[in-house]
C-alpha cells in the first residue's frame, strides 16, 4: 500500500512561539523527535502565511506574462508551483506521518488545528484561475508549436502539464460563487471526516483487550504468541495471580485485536468460544456496538456523510458520481472495464472458494468438531491451518523461527543486488528518527554500474513493528524526500518511509516473521524501489508521482513473487539460533501450499472492490437502502460465508474512508494482473538462469522502476514486457485454473 501524497517547510515571515525553535524546515531529513504539537501549532501557519504570499506573487507575474502575449515557460509556470507545493508537502506531510506512526492525543489536536487551512491552501492553489489559464496556455503553446520550438514540451511535461489541468479541474477551478463555495466547505469536512474515521479505528482497534488467566483459555497457542500476549500484559501493568511479572508460561495473557495477535490467535486457539469473541470484536470495531464498544467511536454515521459529500462534489464537477471523478485519472477507462475484469476474476473464484470452503468442513468432521456443520467465519482460520498441515504438513509457526528480521532484510537486499545492481548499507545513527525501532539505510549503485559504482542514490526508513498504541495498522510506503533539485541546483536524493506491523522482537528474541510478514516486507520495498530508482528529473512525475493509482502497485505486488523463488527463499531462510537453512522438504510445501485457499484469497478481494466501487457508483442517501445494505447485498455473490449480523467491516474500511483507495481498491486486482504478467518475463527466462534473470531485472529497473510517472503505464509496460498485458499469469498464480 502506498499513501496518497500530502506534507513541508517553515522558513514563515510569523514569528515563532516564545521558546519554539523552528523545526518544520522545509528541507532535508525531518527532526522527528524534536516536533512538537507545539512547533505544529507555532509554525504552520507561517508557513502558510508565507506561501499564500509567494502564490500571489506567482500569480501577479503570471498575469503580467499572460497579458504581454508572449510565450511562457516551464521555468516560469511550473517549476515555481512544483517548489511552493513542495514546501507544503514537506512541512505537513511530516505532521501526517507523525500522527500515523505516533500518534498521541496532544498531536492529534495539534493536526486538527491546523488542517482546516491548509486544507483551504489546497484548494486556493487548485482553484487560481490565472495559474489555470497559464497552464492552458503552456498546453496551446505545445500543440501550435513545430518541431524546434520554444514551446515544444518532452513527453514527461506533457504527462506533468495534462495532469495539472485535470487536478485544477478535479479540485473546483471551474466553480464560481456558492457552488465553489459549497465544493470548499465539502473538501474541508472531507479532509475532518477522514481524519477522524482513521482515528476512531485506532482507538476502537486500542480500546478492546481480553485478559486470559487459565492454561485452559491459551489451549494450542504457540510459544511465540504466548511470549507477545504476556508482553502487551506486563505492558498494560497486569500481574501473575502471586504478584508477580506476567510469563509465557503462566500469564496472565492480553489479547487485542492488533494483526499480530489476532491473526495468530484465529488460527491457533482451540477455544471457539474465544475465537467467536475475538471475531466479533474485531468485525464490529469503531461500529459503536459489541463487547465492550464505546458508543463515541461510531463510524456508521461518518460513511453515510463521506459517501454523500463524494456525491455531491462529483455532481458539482459535472460527473455522474465518485467513481467518475476517481476514473478520470487512473488507467482503467470506464467502471465498465473495472466490472469486467472483477466479474472475470469473480466467475473464476467462487466455485474454487466454494470448493475449498468444504474441504474445510470435511476436515472439521473429519476431527469430529461439532462446527463442522456450522462452520462460522471465526472457524476459517483454525481448520485452514489444521488443513495446510495436513495437506502439505507446513506448520506456519514453526517456519517463524527461519525468518529473523535480519536475516530477511538480507535476502531483501541481496535480491535487489542481483536484479537492480544496487547495494543497500546500514546507516543506523546518520538520520533522526522518531522511535528507537526504526532504521536507517543508504542505498548506492552496484558494482556493474562502472565508475559510478558506490555513487549514492537514495535512502529509506524502516518502521517494522506493531505499536497498538500509537502506529495505526496495516503497512505502507510514503514519500520523505522526492527525487528533485533544490534551488541551487543541487540534487535532492529519494528517501522514503517503510512502514509495517509485523511481530515485535520479545526479550532476546528477534522479530520472528510470519512468511505473510516477509510477503509484506517485500510489498512495500516493491513501492520503496519504485520511489527510490526513478531517474526522472522532473519532481512531479519521478518514482510514484503521476502513476496512475491501479497501476501503482505493479512493482510492490511484483517482489511479493520472488518469496517463492528457491534461490532467494533459501538464501536468506536461516534458523536463528542454529543458523541451519530452511529444508528443501519446507521449501517445496511453501511452494505447493501458495494457492492454498486462493480462491477465498481472490474473492476477498473481489468482494472488497465490488463494494468500494458501487458505493461510489450507485449509492446515495435517497437510494433506499443503507451502505451496508449494499454490501450485503454484493456479498451474495462475492462470499461464500454472509457476512454475520456483527460484521461492521464498511467501519474500518480505512483504505477507501481514511486513505486514497476511494473508487480505486480494485487497484490491487488491476495492478495484480501486471505485476504477475511482469514476473511471468522472468519465469518465462528461467528463474535459475542467472544471466538472463539479471538482463531481465536490469530491463525492470530500466522501465518500470526508472520512468515513473513519465509515460503512461501501459507504455512503460510495453517497454518491458514488449506487449500489452493479460491476465493469464495471474490467474495461473492464484490457482484458478478450471479444473
Amino acid at each position: 500500500m502506498t499513501t496518497a501524497p500530502t506534507s513541508t517547510s517553515a522558513t514563515g515571515s510569523a514569528a515563532p512561539a516564545a521558546g519554539i525553535v523552528p523545526l518544520l524546515i522545509g528541507a532535508g531529513l525531518p527532526p522527528f523527535e524534536a516536533i512538537t504539537p507545539e512547533q505544529v501549532r507555532a509554525h504552520i501557519p507561517g508557513l502558510l502565511a508565507e506561501l499564500e504570499q509567494d502564490l500571489t506573487a506567482l500569480e501577479r507575474r503570471l498575469e503580467a506574462d499572460l497579458a504581454g502575449g508572449g510565450l511562457l515557460s516551464w521555468q516560469a509556470v511550473l517549476d515555481p508551483l512544483q517548489r511552493l507545493e513542495e514546501r507544503l508537502r514537506w512541512s505537513w506531510g511530516v505532521v501526517s506521518h507523525l500522527t500515523g506512526v505516533c500518534n498521541s492525543p496532544e498531536l492529534r489536536e495539534a493536526h486538527a488545528g491546523q488542517q482546516a487551512a491548509v486544507v483551504a491552501f489546497g484548494n486556493r492553489v487548485g482553484q487560481s484561475r490565472v495559474l489555470y489559464r497559464a497552464l492552458e496556455t503552456l498546453d496551446h503553446q505545445h500543440h501550435s508549436a513545430a518541431p524546434g520550438d520554444a514551446g515544444l514540451l518532452d513527453g514527461a511535461q506533457q504527462r506533468i502539464l495534462a495532469a495539472e489541468l485535470r487536478a485544477m479541474q478535479l479540485r473546483g477551478v471551474g466553480l464560481e460563487g456558492e457552488a465553489q463555495a459549497a465544493f470548499n466547505a465539502a473538501s474541508q469536512e472531507l479532509a475532518e471526516l477522514s481524519t477522524r474515521f482513521g482515528n476512531q479505528v485506532l482507538d476502537a482497534t486500542n480500546g478492546w483487550t481480553l485478559s486470559l488467566t487459565s492454561v485452559a483459555e491459551i489451549e494450542g497457542l504457540p510459544a511465540s504468541l504466548l511470549e507477545q500476549l504476556a508482553q502487551a500484559a506486563r505492558g498494560a501493568g497486569l500481574t501473575a495471580a502471586d504478584g508477580g511479572e506476567a510469563t509465557a508460561e503462566a500469564g496472565p495473557w492480553l489479547l487485542g485485536l492488533d494483526m499480530p495477535r489476532y491473526i495468530p490467535f484465529l488460527k491457533y486457539s482451540r477455544r471457539r468460544d474465544l475465537r467467536e469473541r475475538l471475531y466479533k470484536a474485531h468485525v464490529g470495531r469503531a461500529s459503536g456496538q459489541g463487547e465492550g464498544a464505546s458508543a463515541e467511536l461510531n463510524n456508521w454515521p461518518l460513511i453515510e456523510r463521506i459517501l454523500s459529500l463524494r456525491g455531491d462534489q462529483a455532481r458539482r464537477l459535472g460527473y455522474a458520481n465518485w467513481a467518475e471523478v476517481s476514473l478520470a485519472a487512473k488507467m482503467a477507462d470506464s467502471e465498465a472495464a473495472v466490472e469486467a475484469l472483477l466479474e472475470e476474476l469473480r466467475a473464476a473464484a467462487l466455485p474454487v472458494a466454494e470448493r475449498e470452503l468444504e474441504q474445510l468442513r470435511a476436515c472439521a468432521a473429519r476431527h469430529g468438531a461439532p462446527e463442522a456443520a456450522d462452520l462460522q467465519p471465526w472457524d476459517v482460520s483454525f481448520w485452514a491451518e489444521v488443513l495446510r498441515q495436513e495437506s502439505f504438513e507446513l506448520d506456519s509457526e514453526a517456519l517463524r523461527p527461519y525468518f529473523p528480521l535480519p536475516q530477511v532484510l538480507e535476502g531483501l537486499f541481496a535480491l535487489c543486488g542481483r536484479l537492480f545492481d544496487i547495494q543497500i548499507r546500514a546507516a543506523d545513527g546518520e538520520a533522526p528518527v522518531w522511535h528507537p525501532d526504526v532504521r536507517f539505510f543508504r542505498v548506492l549503485e552496484g558494482p556493474g554500474a562502472g565508475e559510478r559504482a558506490g555513487q549514492p542514490i537514495a535512502a529509506f526508513y524502516l518502521d517494522p513493528y506493531s505499536r497498538p498504541g500509537s502506529k495505526r495498522g496495516g503497512a505502507w510506503m510514503d514519500e520523505c524526500l522526492g527525487r528533485s533539485r533544490a534551488a541551487d541546483g543541487t540534487p535532492v536524493l529519494p528517501v522514503a518511509y517503510l512502514i509495517c506491523n509485523q511481530s515485535p522482537p520479545v526479550g532476546d528474541t528477534p522479530s520472528l516473521m510470519t512468511f505473510e510478514e516477509v510477503e509484506t516486507l517485500f510489498h512495500e520495498f516493491g513501492h520503496g524501489l519504485q520511489h527510490m530508482l526513478t531517474t526522472v528529473e522532473r519532481p512531479q512525475a519521478a518514482g510514484i508521482n503521476n502513476v496512475e493509482w491501479d497501476a501503482v502497485e505493479l512493482p510492490s505486488q511484483f517482489l511479493e513473487n520472488w518469496c517463492y523463488d528457491r534461490a532467494t527463499l533459501l538464501g536468506m531462510a536461516r534458523h536463528w539460533q542454529s543458523g541451519e537453512p530452511l529444508p528443501e522438504a519446507e521449501f517445496a510445501k511453501l511452494l505447493a501450499a501458495r494457492t492454498f485457499l486462493g480462491g477465498a484469497a481472490t474473492l476477498r478481494q473481489v468482494h472488497f472492490a465490488l463494494v468500494d466501487l458501487r458505493l461510489h457508483s450507485q449509492w446515495h442517501p435517497g437510494c433506499g437502502q443503507s451502505p451496508e445494505q449494499l454490501r450485503r447485498e454484493i456479498a451474495a455473490t462475492t462470499t461464500v460465508l454472509a457476512p454475520i449480523d456483527e460484521d461492521a467491516f464498511l467501519c474500518s474500511f480505512g483504505h477507501i474512508f481514511a486513505g486514497g483507495y476511494a473508487a480505486g481498491y480494485y487497484s490491487y486486482k488491476w495492478a495484480e494482473v501486471l505485476s504477475a504478467d511482469a514476473f511471468s518475463a522472468f519465469e518465462e527466462v528461467g528463474l535459475e538462469n542467472e544471466p538472463r534473470i539479471r538482463e531481465t531485472g536490469r530491463r525492470f529497473r530500466d522501465t518500470v522502476l526508472s520512468l515513473g510517472g513519465s509515460l503512461d503505464p501501459k507504455a512503460v509496460f510495453e517497454a518491458f514486457r514488449g506487449r500489452q498485458p493479460t491476465s493469464e499469469a495471474l490467474i495461473r498464480h492464484s490457482g484458478l485454473v478450471a479444473v
